[in-house]
């Protein structure tokens, strides 16, 4: 399916079974990568009203990935994280217009930056975000001093 105006991105719950699906998904293919699923990293009670889980879908409903945004550190930080980006293999374009959205979501949550860390085996990302205008900055929490992760950011 090749992503276009038939693309639907919604916020939900992360708990539900859809999220909880493709969230099962990613981290599967994860694990695969990177022999860590990431699953700790994220917490699927942390909302904030400055963030939320996103899923995309085509126009029959049919599951097409997944993103999230959180604040980066304190509840009213300037940085927003993204985490758990994920398009389901095939889904042409999902990736990118996820990312649109989560930057969109990120400005009009009042974020000026958005950050993320993947990791460094996970080259099809790491080429991913440099494409779509990231660059490394400094670490934070658990990634400082973690050879096996990189982290990326830019203004929003």
């Amino acid at each position: 399916m090749a992503a276009g105006h038939d693309l639907v991105i919604l916020a939900v719950d992360a708990a539900s079974l859809d999220a909880r699906l493709l969230l099962d998904e990613l981290s599967a293919a994860l694990l695969r990568i990177n022999g860590d699923s990431g699953r700790s990293s994220f917490d699927i009670e942390a909302a904030t009203p400055r963030g939320g889980f996103y899923l995309a879908r085509d126009a029959t409903g049919e599951l097409l990935g997944c993103a999230a945004l959180r604040p980066l550190g304190e509840p009213d930080s300037a940085i927003g994280e993204l985490k758990r980006m994920y398009a389901r293999p095939g889904a042409a374009g999902v990736g990118a217009a996820l990312l649109a959205h989560v930057e969109a979501q990120a400005r009009r949550h009042g974020y000026a930056r958005l950050h993320l860390s993947t990791r460094v085996a996970n080259a099809r990302a790491v080429a991913f975000y440099a494409k779509h205008g990231y660059a490394p900055v400094a670490a934070w929490g658990k990634y400082v001093g973690a050879a096996q992760s990189t982290c990326l950011g830019k203004p929003v």
